[in-house]
């Protein structure tokens, strides 16, 4: 008699389609929190759907998108079990580089990858996506969780998203308004946002050989509890200055550093020159430098040293800006100024030593 043998299936195959599902229904009451008025629909259609006819009252709207990740920050999500701060990060590296046109963040959709779908922790995941799009001002219209067995373990996850925005022609920010003269608002980052990572893992934990639960006595906490801190989401506060003073430009500060994230919005007849001494980075940067013995210069170009965003402004609105975004509780000051190039080669500068 021979042996009956079982046909393959997606389940054996390591998809637990059942699982998916239930990580959906888990994930509804988190993204029904970010919706706005121009959403049809909910979760489980094809494709999220707007209501253009919204943009009816712009002249000429523009829509302007951007698409991002987290980087290797989700791994410490993994290491810690925490899951509903990483989307925090996700929605601020994607809205945020949309203010920076001025536009208006209108939606959201997210792509979560796992070895294995686990429900209360997809759901933790979007949680924190939701949250962060209420804090962007955007709604969360869709997204998509896949399962990958063999390509990541039972653990393993990546988050990844795309957002649009829209802004009417006539008041997009850019280098074609910045002038001689203008000032460098600088606002404070919550630590390292979401860059970095792959740097300050090697040097934290191979080279200084730290561990997430040691307490850090120069940072008040964990080193998890600090490496885990959220990105700041600077959407709204943009939106509102825009709205009060007149800004010219902004520079979401990320990948590549300070520096050379201004340098993007500069226009090639001017330059940049932002003074360390008006602010001190936080117990993070200096702790990663001396760690891994990083040179300064090194540390500028992967970190953000503890500014998340710039705006540059005409000196008659510093003062209207910096009221306006104490008024929202956000730390700010004026970090350096725009000049003619002269003889600079680059578009934005570091000039003197940080204040201790």
């Amino acid at each position: 008699m021979t042996e009956k043998t079982t046909g393959a299936s997606y389940a054996a195959a390591g998809v637990d389609i059942e699982a998916g599902d239930r990580a959906v229904e888990l994930m509804k009451e988190w993204v029904k929190k970010t919706q706005r008025p121009e959403v049809l629909g909910g979760l489980g259609g094809f494709a999220g759907l707007f209501d253009a006819s919204a943009l009816k009252r712009y002249e000429r709207p523009l829509l302007a998108s951007a698409t991002d990740g987290v980087g290797t920050k989700v791994d410490i999500a993994r290491q810690l079990g925490v899951y509903d701060t990483i989307g925090h990060d996700l929605v601020a590296m994607v809205m945020d580089d949309i203010v920076v046109c001025g536009a208006e963040p209108l939606f959201m959709t997210d792509y979560i990858c796992v070895g294995k779908v686990h429900p209360e922790r997809v759901a933790a995941i979007v949680k924190g996506i939701a949250e962060g799009c209420v804090l962007a001002g955007c709604a969360l219209v869709g997204g998509e969780t896949a399962e990958h067995p063999g390509l990541l373990g039972p653990d393993d996850f990546d988050v990844a998203g795309a957002g649009t925005g829209v802004v009417e022609y006539d008041r997009l920010l850019g280098a074609d308004r910045i002038r001689t003269g203008d000032a460098v608002i600088a606002m404070a980052s919550s630590g390292l946002h979401s860059n970095g990572y792959s740097l300050v893992r090697h040097v934290l934990f191979e080279r200084a050989k730290m561990s997430l639960d040691q307490h850090v006595e120069e940072l008040g906490r964990t080193l998890g509890e600090e490496l885990l801190e959220p990105t700041k989401i600077y959407s709204l506060d943009c939106m509102a200055l825009t709205r009060t003073a007149e800004v010219h430009a902004y520079s979401h500060i990320t990948g590549g550093g300070l520096a050379a994230n201004l340098a993007r919005v500069i226009p090639d007849h001017l330059h940049a020159t932002v003074d360390r001494s008006t602010w001190a980075p936080g117990a993070i940067f200096d702790l990663v430098g001396r760690a891994g013995q990083v040179e300064q210069l090194e540390l500028e170009k992967t970190l953000n040293m503890g500014v998340g965003m710039m705006a540059v402004v005409p000196q008659e609105s510093v003062d209207v800006a910096l009221t306006a975004l104490a008024d929202r509780g956000v730390d700010a000051w004026v970090a350096g100024e725009i000049l003619d190039r002269g003889d600079h080669t680059e578009g934005a500068t570091m000039t003197g030593s940080y204040a201790s």
